[in-house]
């Protein structure tokens, strides 16, 4: 397998970096060079972190993995001001070639929703059209899920890339009615397929990218 993905989330504490970091997982149990890539992170580097600790590479250099780390909590643009940095989608687009020509798949996860702003009139949006890859779309299975999905997925397509699928992370340990009926909800209102309903502790299927 070589193909690398854009994963997304309809907002921040949606569970991009436990999807991913499960990808991952399953993937290095299947002999696949994998490997996570956070272009921003805002606040601390816990997920960076988790991405290595996923696939086994204790001395793979965090600045690879994520290389734009501002100490600030909140969005990038702000941090970046705040912290006098910038942030460049050529440099990051650069940092992500050179994972890729490391290893066969490349996960990226996206800072917040799709149009966080990165730097003045630039967004988390532009970076995913710059890499041009197929997009993983994670959402909270909550109630009101399939309306941010659908407004996320409509900025996905405008940005002029591939939503290739859904994925519906659910935190607690017992479903609720939106839970259960989300899925369908969202396949018959967005035309795109659902890939997985996952609840606490479940891990991802590697065949979610491939379906």
């Amino acid at each position: 397998m070589k193909q690398h993905f854009f994963i997304a989330g309809t907002d921040a504490g949606v569970g991009k970096t436990y999807v991913l970091a499960s990808l991952l997982r399953s993937l290095h149990e299947e002999g696949v060079k994998a490997v996570g890539f956070k272009p921003v992170a805002c606040g601390d580097r816990a997920e960076a972190r988790m991405m290595r600790e996923a696939i086994g590479e204790p001395t793979l250099s965090l600045e690879s993995i994520n290389p734009v780390y501002l100490r600030t909590s909140t969005d990038p643009q702000m941090a970046a001001s705040l912290e006098r940095k910038e942030i460049d989608v050529d440099t990051l687009y650069a940092s992500w070639a050179t994972l890729a020509e490391q290893y066969d798949v490349v996960l990226t996860e996206g800072c917040y929703g799709w149009l966080t702003p990165l730097a003045p009139g630039v967004t988390m949006a532009d970076l995913a059209k710059k890499l041009n890859l197929p997009v993983l779309l994670v959402a909270d299975n909550r109630k009101g899920a399939a309306g941010q999905v659908a407004l996320t997925a409509a900025a996905i397509a405008q940005s002029g890339l591939t939503c290739a699928g859904i994925i519906l992370n659910h935190p607690g340990e017992e479903w609720d009615t939106a839970a259960v009926t989300n899925a369908d909800l969202i396949e018959r209102t967005t035309g795109l397929p659902v890939l997985a309903s996952l609840i606490h502790g479940d891990e991802v299927a590697t065949e979610v990218l491939t379906r």
